[in-house]
């Protein structure tokens, strides 16, 4: 190898600090982190599977780890990465995304939470994890994670994860949860842009722009200036239609009760939702609320492109990675474990020289060190 992938890897990592005292410290951390990252890119989902990992591949591995006492044993990854600061690791997660990738102007960012439901511990009374995800849908990477703390919810944990993102001129999608002023804040503090389900318990401001679309449907869509947009879609005997409405105009946005507590509010926007599958026929209406002042057609993409973070992400994590059938419990090692999943999982999505799903290509990189590499190669940069 012209360079060393160890030691480039280890300025993304240089801030992780070892939680071992000084006399146990037979393996390096950084050895113990890249077998870790390369056993779960290789189809690990356990402890067990990446020591075992490491056995088989001791001699490749050798090539750019130092590997003083060879490979650790799983109680070792187990004891590291339980005891391992997962704010540090998650910090260091950033600091490589931001290293080798840059969101574009426009760019849809979708947040939305996780459990990972294998780490609840009924015996203890431990709920499982929470992992709140920022998703990039447009180069398909994971920006950034936060857990949600013990006894809190998502709405503490995503300003945390916000402050952390490098999300300038972006467009910010989060479901109904993520209908709160701090959050819409944080938001245009950051430099991005907003587009937030407005939920009920918003009191006065959802009544009002509900009424507000009630007068513009009675009045023959004459009583407001507004935009609209339509998308109409039929595949596999499933009909979905959705029709958007926005109205942007200053003066009627600003007579919004509670208006002026969202940072910046400039539209409002109605998506009514029509689907019809074998025969049986549902409707849903929803109301945003957005810091962009643009098309019905504009908010209405970046809407549906918003539930990319389901389809792309965890549900890859689900199929692909079986994360919840994971069992570990033990103090912060489920946390990190979901970090590795999605430095893995952003390895994978941005190697794009085979046409394969994620769970073949972690099956192609086992059994081929070539290809490995190449999904490896933006840590080694």
């Amino acid at each position: 190898m012209e360079s060393n992938p160890a030691a480039n890897i280890a300025k993304y990592f240089a801030e992780l600090k070892d939680p071992r005292v000084e006399r146990t410290r037979e393996h390096k951390l950084l050895d113990i982190v890249v077998i870790a990252i390369c056993g779960v890119i290789c189809g690990c989902d356990d402890w067990e599977a990446v020591a075992d990992y490491g056995g088989d591949e001791a001699e490749w591995l050798a090539t750019f780890l130092e590997l003083p006492n060879g490979i650790p044993s799983h109680d070792t990854f187990w004891r590291v990465f339980r005891a391992l600061d997962a704010e540090q690791f998650q910090s260091c997660f950033v600091a490589w995304i931001r290293a080798v990738s840059q969101v574009t102007e426009g760019e849809v960012v979708a947040i939305d939470g996780k459990f990972v439901r294998g780490s609840r511990d009924k015996g203890i009374g431990r709920n499982a994890i929470d992992m709140v995800s920022a998703w990039a849908c447009r180069n398909h990477l994971v920006l950034g994670q936060r857990k949600v703390e013990d006894k809190s919810n998502e709405i503490t944990a995503i300003p945390a994860l916000l402050h952390t993102l490098a999300i300038r001129g972006c467009i910010v999608t989060i479901d109904a949860i993520g209908c709160q002023t701090e959050i819409a804040q944080t938001i245009v503090n950051q430099g991005a842009d907003y587009v937030l389900q407005l939920k009920e318990n918003q009191g006065q401001l959802y009544e009002d722009t509900e009424l507000l679309f009630t007068d513009l449907v009675a009045s023959g869509f004459t009583a407001y200036p507004h935009d609209t947009a339509k998308t109409v879609e039929k595949a596999h005997g499933r009909l979905e239609i959705r029709h958007a409405w926005t109205i942007s105009t200053p003066a009627v946005i600003r007579h919004l009760r509670n208006a002026d507590r969202f940072a910046n509010l400039q539209t409002v926007m109605k998506v009514r939702h029509e689907r019809q599958v074998a025969g049986k026929r549902t409707i849903e209406e929803h109301f945003y609320l957005s810091s962009l002042k643009t098309s019905a057609a504009a908010l209405l993409a970046a809407k549906r492109t918003h539930w990319q973070i389901e389809n792309s992400l965890h549900w890859v994590l689900d199929i692909a990675f079986r994360e919840d059938e994971a069992r570990l419990r033990k103090d912060a090692g489920a946390q990190n474990f979901a970090i590795l999943r999605h430095i893995a999982l952003n390895l994978l999505k941005q190697e794009t020289s085979v046409d394969l799903g994620i769970r073949n290509k972690r099956l192609k990189a086992a059994r081929n060190h070539a290809y490995l590499l190449k999904v490896l190669a933006s840590l080694f940069h």
